[in-house]
């Protein structure tokens, strides 16, 4: 068994864990990244970028044929060969070189805790590397699908979100259990390339995180696409018949070549013996930390999903920037800025985490839905419109969306922001600056928007809010 030391110990080289270390190497720490899989992690070669990629062609053809003497097509194959060259065909060499070019070594190998400052790496071998850490360790392992209980499951082969993403080929019929992010575009993505899709969700509504209004609309948007959506419909019973699968549910049964369940994830905590270092896990399964992302001691913090604050990877890699500094400050014995929306500090992960689903129409939404701030106890007033502006009429006939706007009536400030509607997704950011930085509504009311922009939307919002 040999051993090794460096300042900073990285379990997991996702985008969070290379956040992590590339900000700690920055600052004159030494680094090591451990990873088990692919440098690069679940984001760069099983989700938001082959998910996206294989949405993207066919929404640019779904947007085309919205204007009038259009007549455009796409070959699925391409859209297949082009998700393949963003995974770089799910080789990691071009990330490692990234690594050691920024100056973190890397140790491949499945890393767990042996006390206080100390990792032992299993390489695939079996071989073992003991890596002591002098200021830190952090662990950014990520999540991993959770599965249902369903009769007969276990019996059957099904897809996860891997393999959903990484397919080399559109199966004929697709079966999707689950209604959230990944469902919704799992299945839009492999209806517009040519399969027949049936979506079971329990839930009475897709996306149950987001506003309703959204909700309503992407289910819409899926029919539209010639996605079954089923609402209020589980599996009741999974089941081999020849080459085929047969799901049961709501008294139905439909007969699928693939089945892609969808039903959540839950933080990747196991075998890294989290109680050599003295810490549980809490009701979710989750790494407990503190707004600068220190879990335990002064060394072991957590970033990204496995501290299930915010299971978003922008929001892991603002995590790991926030912890790097911080563990930069503690070395150099510095005392932490760590007051809210200082620099030690993750304050965004509390009311201002901005997310995009890449459904058509888009949902991309900050902060608090009106739901939730009502469910905190917060007086709110709600505005809710369609969003109908010269901008969103050049952009496509028929161009449909919709915002709502929860405010703070007494500080007249933005507590969270919904749009719904085609390429919503870059409306986001403005929105994100008006919640984290509580622009007063009054001063929001100078800034301008560019015409003709689906952006004036944001006029129409003030003006609505001010008639009362």
């Amino acid at each position: 068994m040999s051993e090794q030391s460096y300042d900073v110990v990285v379990i997991g080289a996702g985008p969070v864990g290379e956040n992590a270390a590339g900000y700690a190497v920055d600052a004159g720490l030494s680094v090591v990244l451990v990873e088990a899989e692919l440098l690069g992690g679940e984001c760069s070669y099983w989700a938001c970028i082959p998910s996206k990629a294989l949405l993207r062609t066919p929404q640019a053809v779904a947007d085309a044929r919205r204007l009038p003497g259009v007549r455009a097509e796409f070959d699925p194959a391409k859209v297949l060969e082009r998700r393949t060259t963003f995974t770089s065909d799910w080789d990691d060499s071009g990330q490692v070189r990234w690594a050691e070019g920024a100056g973190a070594a890397v140790l491949r190998g499945r890393g767990r805790l042996a006390g206080e400052k100390r990792v032992v790496v299993t390489a695939a071998d079996g071989t073992e590397t003991v890596v002591t850490a002098r200021h830190a360790v952090v662990v950014a392992t990520g999540s991993v699908p959770v599965v249902p209980h369903v009769a007969g499951l276990d019996t059957v082969e099904y897809w996860g979100s891997r393999e959903a993403t990484s397919a080399r080929e559109v199966p004929r019929r697709l079966g999707v259990l689950g209604g959230g992010v990944v469902g919704c575009e799992m299945a839009l993505a492999h209806a517009r390339l040519g399969a027949q899709v049936t979506l079971f969700n329990h839930g009475d509504r897709v996306l149950p995180g987001a506003e309703p209004q959204a909700s309503e609309r992407v289910a819409a948007g899926l029919r539209e696409a010639g996605v079954d959506v089923r609402l209020g419909t589980g599996l009741d019973e999974v089941r081999r018949n020849g080459d085929a699968t047969v799901l049961v549910g709501g008294g139905d049964e439909v007969e699928v070549d693939r089945l892609l369940v969808a039903t959540g994830r839950r933080p990747a905590t196991d075998g890294l013996d989290l109680g050599s270092a003295g810490v549980g896990p809490g009701r979710r399964g989750e790494i407990v930390v503190d707004d600068s992302g220190l879990a335990a001691g002064d060394w072991l913090y957590a970033v990204g999903d496995v501290n299930g604050r915010a299971p978003l990877t922008h929001q892991g890699k603002y995590q790991a920037r926030i912890a790097a500094h911080a563990i930069a400050a503690r070395a150099a014995g510095r005392p932490l800025d760590d007051n809210p929306w200082g620099e030690d500090a993750a304050t965004a992960d509390h009311h201002a985490v901005p997310q995009v689903v890449f459904t058509d129409p888009e949902v991309a939404w900050v902060g608090r839905t009106a739901a939730t701030a009502r469910a905190e106890g917060l007086d709110v007033r709600v505005v809710d419109m369609e969003i109908a502006v010269a901008g969103s009429s050049l952009t496509a006939d028929d161009w449909s969306g919709r915002v709502v706007a929860v405010v703070d009536p007494q500080r007249e400030v933005l507590l969270g922001v919904t749009f719904v509607g085609p390429g919503v997704a870059e409306l986001l950011h403005a929105a994100t600056v008006a919640v984290v930085g509580e622009v007063p509504l009054a001063r929001l009311w100078h800034a301008v928007p560019a015409f003709p922009t689906i952006s004036e939307v944001w006029l129409r919002l003030l003006e609505t809010y001010r008639a009362g």
